[in-house]
């Protein structure tokens, strides 16, 4: 059976509903979803089996969708297979004078038909194989294929012996609420009906990993993404008096110069390496103009993870914290000497030492001096303000800092490294653990059965590359690990309480399967619709078949 027309037709409609990330669109497609699905005879006929749930607090009322189609056949299985993806999408803002366009492929189409393209997306462009505009690569077209594979299974309910449950999340392109809140349903569904979850399958985008690459990847986990972050705290001066003080600016940039970018740093599993860390934001806490240097630098980092734990990250960027606060001192005592030699002035050595402190340091310190009941106090005073204010999570993060060093009446200069939002865990199967190796086999059969079939070239890899919804399903962090995340998180079980325990327990398999496109985030974004549209369902639902056999 062809899923082309179906998929197409789904994602097209899926795309014209514009669902950017913090807006209510995520809404508009959630109900358009359930509106959908609801016209099923399946859902019709089970009404129960379809439902939504609210986001918690959410002030845009967003929502996951959730659909269980329970096998009827006469020998019933427990075998469950989840299918998800999210609804929501980057902005448009990069699509410029086409910005009304982005939602609408078809007419967009017509309009990158009229301007000068690089000859790449131009050859893609007149092939007709490929479908532009937001969200048609990451992820609508993966979550229609979703939703035609769960048609699928509505209408061969009674020849089906496991069960296929289909979730659609908002909220995946920054915090992922949607998924860590849907654990809990998860968790429910499964006690209330006595699911076992073989594996979990994401549709989310897959890409070309250099150019003329035509091999499909398939990923059996995702990387995981923590944001070092770091408080940099000077010592104020007169900009006449340079030397008198400490530039935390100074140190900052070299803090950039040694993490963003540096290829040592990327984390690697036998030959799957990470990209390396990338600063995301470097500023300093100036509020206005005046001649006084800054006393304080806040920047933090993007760092993928395969298998870092959070201690030996800790400990890394430390080691390179310190070779950077050593660099700068020394680099400001040799232009002070020779300033002084310039002059004719004395030289004397400056003061300057090293202070680095983690976060979990700079907390035990602070108890010592305020008790620790009235230290959660106020940082849970600060989190209760700064939520209701709208304040962004990691500038939350940086308050409580600042709160614990006004505690400790902490002069500069010195170095706080924390973490922030968000904690996306990794995961993946491994041939060591035998149920794991288990999955691997499974899926390398269905694969090397579809190739034949399809002509398509499928490999396997452990870590999809990109942040992903999976990160929640599977978490092969240590506790010791964990318990280092939290310590060095500020307020961790407010700002970011990542339901662990609960994603530990379930321990599903979390593979992708995903659609295959080009330029996710970027206005030429655009989706591969001859595999996309058919043969992604019918290997999606081979996949699936297998597990529940």
């Amino acid at each position: 059976m062809s899923y082309y027309y179906k998929v197409e037709t789904i994602t097209l409609d899926l795309i014209q509903t514009p669902s950017i990330n913090n807006t209510p669109g995520e809404r508009e497609l959630a109900d358009k979803i359930m509106a959908y699905l609801k016209g099923l005879d399946y859902f019709k006929n089970n009404p129960g089996h379809l439902f939504e749930q609210k986001l918690k607090g959410d002030h845009l009322e967003r929502k996951n969708i959730f659909a269980l189609v329970e096998g009827k056949k006469k020998v019933k299985s427990s075998k469950t297979v989840i299918l998800h993806g999210h609804v929501d999408t980057v902005g448009i803002d990069d699509y410029g004078s086409l910005q009304k366009y982005a939602f609408n492929p078809l007419l967009l189409e017509e309009k990158l038909k009229t301007i000068q393209l690089p000859e790449d997306i131009r050859d893609d462009l007149d092939s007709g194989e490929w479908l532009f505009g937001r969200g048609s690569n990451d992820m609508k077209s993966g979550l229609a294929s979703h939703m035609a594979v769960l048609e699928h299974y509505a209408d061969k309910a009674e020849q089906l012996a496991g069960n296929v449950l289909f979730i659609a999340t908002p909220v995946e392109e920054n915090q992922h609420t949607g998924i860590m809140e849907a654990l809990a349903v998860m968790e429910s569904l499964q006690e209330e009906k006595g699911l076992n979850y073989k594996v979990a399958i994401n549709s989310d985008y897959t890409a070309p990993m250099y150019k003329g690459d035509n091999t499909k990847y398939i990923y059996l986990g995702t990387a995981g993404k923590l944001l070092p972050s770091f408080y940099v705290l000077g010592k104020e001066t007169h900009a006449g008096q340079s030397f008198d003080g400490f530039d935390p600016n100074l140190l900052a940039a070299e803090l950039v110069r040694k993490i963003s970018s540096n290829v040592n740093l990327s984390d690697g599993y036998k030959d799957e390496y990470t990209l390396p860390p990338v600063s995301l934001k470097l500023e300093d806490l100036k509020p206005t103009y005046d001649v006084q240097t800054a006393l304080a630098t806040f920047l933090y980092f993007n760092y993928f993870t395969h298998t870092l734990s959070v201690e030996k990250m800790i400990e890394t960027l430390s080691s390179l914290a310190l070779e950077a606060f050593n660099e700068v001192i020394d680099y400001l005592n040799s232009e002070y000497r020779h300033y002084c030699e310039k002059t004719g002035q004395k030289y004397i050595q400056l003061p300057w030492k090293p202070n680095i402190y983690s976060y979990e340091e700079l907390y035990n310190l602070a108890q010592r001096i305020v008790n620790e009941d009235t230290l959660n106090k106020n940082i849970e005073e600060i989190i209760r303000r700064e939520i209701e204010a709208g304040r962004d999570p990691r500038i939350i993060c940086r308050i409580i800092v600042e709160m614990v060093i006004e505690a400790l009446n902490l002069k500069g200069p010195a170095l706080i490294l924390f973490l922030a939002p968000p904690f996306n865990p990794n995961n993946t199967q491994k041939e060591d653990v035998k149920s794991e190796k288990e999955v691997i086999e499974t899926l390398q059969s269905v694969l090397d059965e579809a190739s034949s079939s399809s002509g398509e070239e499928f490999k396997i890899r452990h870590y999809f590359p990109f942040t992903s919804d999976s990160s929640y399903l599977k978490i092969d962090d240590s506790y010791n690990s964990i318990e280092k995340l939290k310590t060095n998180f500020p307020g961790w079980s407010s700002i970011y309480p990542v339901p662990l325990e609960t994603a530990k327990k379930l321990n599903i398999p979390a593979l992708n399967i995903g659609a295959y496109g080009k330029d996710a985030h970027k206005w030429t974004e655009r989706v591969h619709k001859p595999y996309t549209f058919s043969v992604l369902p019918e290997l999606t639902i081979k996949v699936t078949d297998r597990f529940l056999s």
